[in-house]
């Protein structure tokens, strides 16, 4: 129940309603009936946890801290900003999670940023590539480097 916040009234009409600018949410314009104040609302989808499974067939929480890490460890003495790499997380778990599925393969995340950091940061992408494809020899690591323009 949506109560007024002037008079504590539960009764109130939508004027006005839009997704949010974040996408992961609605935002909601709502007059009181009672004492005609306008107000807003913002309402989110009750998420479920995303779950990462990986190679090893364990699984464990999407965790974005540990995303960020990674990405902070690949993109260090870069100009990147932080908020470009919180932006690149964003994108990946809204597009997971618009597929309706609560559980990624850890291979599919990994593609997922190195898709997105490819266009963002070369010198990243490959110190990425490198610890996620574990290259074990030059050939791997050159291999890589001729997929970057």
């Amino acid at each position: 129940m949506v109560r007024c916040t002037v008079c504590g009234s539960p009764d109130s009409k939508v004027i006005d309603s839009r997704p949010s600018e974040d996408g992961l949410s609605i935002r909601r314009r709502r007059e009181c009936l009672k004492c005609g104040a306008r107000f807003t609302t913002y309402e989110r989808h009750s998420e479920t946890t995303l779950i990462v499974l990986k190679k090893n067939r364990s699984s464990e929480p999407f965790d974005r801290n540990k995303l960020l890490r990674s990405l902070m460890i690949a993109t260090s003495k870069r100009d990147i900003p932080p908020a470009r790499l919180e932006a690149l997380i964003d994108d990946i778990e809204i597009s997971i999670r618009n597929t309706l599925k609560s559980e990624v393969r850890s291979k599919v995340l990994g593609e997922m940023v190195l898709e997105r950091l490819k266009d963002i940061d070369a010198v990243s992408y490959i110190r990425f590539a490198s610890v996620y494809h574990d290259f074990r020899n030059a050939d791997e690591f050159r291999q890589a480097l001729e997929g970057v323009d």
